[in-house]
């Protein structure tokens, strides 16, 4: 029997099913009223992502994101791909384009690295977002002059021909796997497929998850998957909110290093009040954007799904990124108290030399005979 694949060149018996997905998200303001979002462009909830067993827990979105069909994306190489936005209330809006594929490890291999090194599937969304937050601006908390983005890939296999276990799949595919995931055609070396496979995780015999900075690789059902993809969907919308918690720090920490070089007299220290009030602002704002994120998703008594998260954040840097941003915290923290000591020690200064004043007209007055 002669298929047509989905995706490629024809073939006698595709050794792969799946779907191939590009995440691409934008952090475009600090809150979206979801509510009213709804009632504006008339759209419904997400569903939750189903338990990856059958236990009571599973991953839960404290509020659930809108989600919105969009257009069909049509690639130069003629590729249609079916996709879909996400409003968060946090402020992200992501989207997801599918590419249904069938094929060999080859031609899974040749997409992986076409689509990771050679497509700007950012540019591509960048206009999607823009006509959507227009549409969507009244709906928008303190909307962002420049938008960061994040994209990632997901290579998700349902069937593999033989329908082999995932101990069996590491043993033979772990080289195709690892090209997969690093976006690379030419064959790696055994210590670097190692690196890659060292991000693996199953919780039946039968899945299999390989997670990497910027692409992962999934064996598993359509209802099995929904879960893993949704937990990387999440984790790289929490890079983008630290990498943006970042560059806000850095920005008004440059600002008060700035103004502390420009001058350090009595006149200065005054003016810093102001600065140290902005900077405690932004504490504030960035204190509560954290737990806005952090707190946007629970795991209700899913273990797997915990242990999941903690290898993706890890694997594409949310550690990393909340380490940095929990420093410069700690600096602008240092500041704030540094300039405050600075403006009380102007003000006691003022007053002092106030107190000076009054009694030096005091003692004019009664040398001359005058009461004051």
């Amino acid at each position: 029997m002669v298929l047509e694949p989905i995706y490629g060149r024809t073939q006698t018996e595709p050794m792969l099913l799946g779907t191939v997905l590009v995440l691409v998200q934008f952090d475009v303001c600090e809150e979206i009223r979801l509510d009213q979002l709804r009632t504006i462009l008339g759209l419904k909830m997400v569903t939750q992502a189903h338990p990856k067993h059958q236990a009571q827990g599973y991953v839960h979105y404290e509020r659930p994101p809108v989600v919105e069909a969009i257009e069909e994306l049509v690639l130069e190489s003629g590729e249609r791909l079916s996709g879909e936005i996400k409003y968060y209330d946090y402020g992200v809006l992501s989207i997801i384009f599918r590419l249904p594929f069938s094929g060999d490890w080859d031609l899974l291999i040749g997409l992986a690295s076409r689509w990771v090194w050679d497509v700007d599937f950012a540019a591509q969304a960048a206009r999607i977002v823009r006509q959507k937050t227009e549409l969507a601006a009244a709906a928008m908390t303190k909307p962002y002059a420049e938008s960061l983005s994040e994209d990632y890939l997901i290579f998700h296999m349902r069937e593999i021909a033989g329908a082999p276990m995932a101990k069996q799949i590491v043993s033979e595919y772990s080289g195709h796997i690892a090209q997969v995931v690093r976006g690379d055609t030419v064959a790696l070396a055994e210590a670097e497929i190692a690196e890659v496979l060292q991000s693996r995780i199953s919780y039946y015999a039968t899945d299999l998850a390989v997670i990497g900075w910027n692409a992962a690789f999934l064996y598993d059902t359509m209802a099995g998957a929904e879960t893993a993809i949704q937990l990387l969907e999440y984790t790289n919308s929490q890079l983008l909110e630290f990498r943006h918690y970042d560059r806000l720090l850095t920005r008004e920490l440059d600002q008060v290093y700035t103004q502390l070089e420009d001058g350090t007299g009595t006149l200065a220290r005054w003016r810093l009040a102001r600065s140290a009030t902005q900077l405690h602002t932004t504490l504030l704002e960035v204190a509560e954007l954290t737990e806005h994120a952090d707190n946007a998703i629970k795991f209700l008594s899913d273990m797997f799904s915990a242990r999941l998260y903690k290898l993706a954040a890890s694997k594409v840097g949310v550690p990393d990124y909340r380490d940095l941003v929990t420093q410069k915290v700690k600096m602008a923290e240092e500041l704030y108290r540094f300039m405050v000591d600075q403006f009380n020690q102007s003000r006691a200064f003022f007053l002092e030399l106030t107190v000076v004043i009054i009694l030096v007209i005091e003692l004019i007055f009664l040398f001359k005979g005058t009461p004051f």
